[in-house]
């Protein structure tokens, strides 16, 4: 939890726009939720009067609505089906060419490190958002294996975050340890704020962060600033699903025969929504695309998901073949086999996947389920 004292200064709503001409002047591209087809997307900010003012959302197991209200906040909602990951690790992007050059022989060309871009600022950050960067950066910048172009993007990246008020019904983030208040000492956070009735109190969460607070012209904050912004963190805290623990390798350890993956298959489409909308999904599949004289190819990357049967295909034979296999990969992998390669779970408690199934599964009740029952 955030401690108030070491905030910045205060922001007053009016003059929100400082804060944008400040990074513009430093060099970002800014980004920051809008509405959008019915939901919060991020989206390039030319004025903080785009945010979603006055908009809060209600989410319910594969439910998602944004509905008026008459508050003057901008950030009074929980999350919006993306997070971080599509600005670091792109849907689908180039990895390298070949093309046959004057003397017929195929030159080899990989593709540039995505530097050409401008730093980006992202606004509206939550919590879990920034926790799932954490695990992203230990996959993506590991020391065995730098990955440049996820790399090149991520070194230019400012993130102002801002502390979750309002978390949803689908929301978990207490029981993982990810929210919803992003603490002082976060790494990868710039600045953080919290929102106010009338206006902001900033937090400076890095050195780059300090250089911009430094430009806002921020007023002090107030013992009641500190007070309310307590009283909304403690309330923000209440939140209506759980896990039973951070580390569920000993629960996994003796369930892979349950009879409840079974019924989860019974309702699960393997469509691979909750792996598109979670934000520390990795997996991606390669793909080549040559030009049909044979004069060059492609090669791609994008996006891919533990439940197509592509994904574990091997020399003929697809290992998990059906849905239960499918799902329940996803799910000891996202909650047990993190711990051994990250550290932790998997599992930032943003409640996306709950939300964006089309059949409403929920994990927290699924993994209630399979703690409850004996196989």
């Amino acid at each position: 939890m955030n401690t108030f004292g070491n905030a910045s200064g205060y922001l007053p709503r009016d003059q929100f726009d400082r804060l944008l001409d400040a990074l513009r002047a430093a060099g970002y591209r800014c980004v920051g939720p809008v509405v959008q087809d019915g939901a919060i997307q991020y989206r390039d900010l030319d004025s903080t009067a785009a945010l979603p003012a006055g908009w809060q959302d209600t989410q319910m197991p594969g439910s998602y609505r944004l509905q008026r209200s008459d508050t003057p906040r901008q950030f009074a909602w929980a999350n919006g089906p993306q997070a971080l990951k599509p600005f670091l690790f792109s849907p689908r992007e180039t990895l390298w060419q070949v093309a046959r050059n004057a003397d017929g022989r195929l030159d080899f060309k990989p593709a540039e490190a995505a530097k050409s871009q401008p730093p980006l600022a992202v606004i509206g950050v939550r919590a879990c958002d920034v926790a799932a960067l954490r695990l992203q950066d230990a996959h993506f910048l590991d020391s065995t294996f730098r990955d440049p172009q996820y790399a090149a993007r991520r070194g230019g990246l400012f993130l102002i975050a801002v502390n979750c008020t309002h978390p949803a019904a689908t929301c978990f983030c207490v029981s993982t340890g990810d929210g919803p208040a992003v603490p002082d000492n976060a790494t990868g956070c710039d600045l953080i704020l919290d929102e106010l009735d009338d206006g902001f109190a900033v937090n400076s969460a890095s050195e780059n962060g300090k250089a911009i607070a430094a430009k806002l012209e921020l007023r002090p904050v107030t013992t009641a600033h500190t007070s309310t912004i307590s009283e909304q963190h403690t309330r923000a805290r209440t939140q209506q699903r759980a896990l039973p623990s951070q580390d569920l390798r000993p629960l996994f350890a003796g369930r892979l025969d349950h009879p409840r993956w079974v019924d989860i298959a019974t309702r699960c489409l393997s469509c691979g929504n909750c792996t598109s909308v979670c934000p520390t999904c990795f997996c991606y599949s390669d793909h080549e695309a040559p030009a049909i004289d044979g004069s060059d190819s492609t090669h791609y990357r994008e996006w891919d998901s533990c439940f197509t049967q592509g994904h574990s295909y091997i020399h003929g034979i697809t290992v998990r073949a059906d849905t239960r296999l499918r799902y329940r990969q996803w799910l000891t992998h996202k909650l047990a086999a993190w711990h051994d390669q990250y550290g932790r779970s998997g599992c930032v408690g943003c409640g996306r996947c709950i939300s964006w199934c089309p059949v409403g599964i929920d994990i927290t009740a699924e993994v209630a389920a399979l703690a409850a029952d004996t196989p």
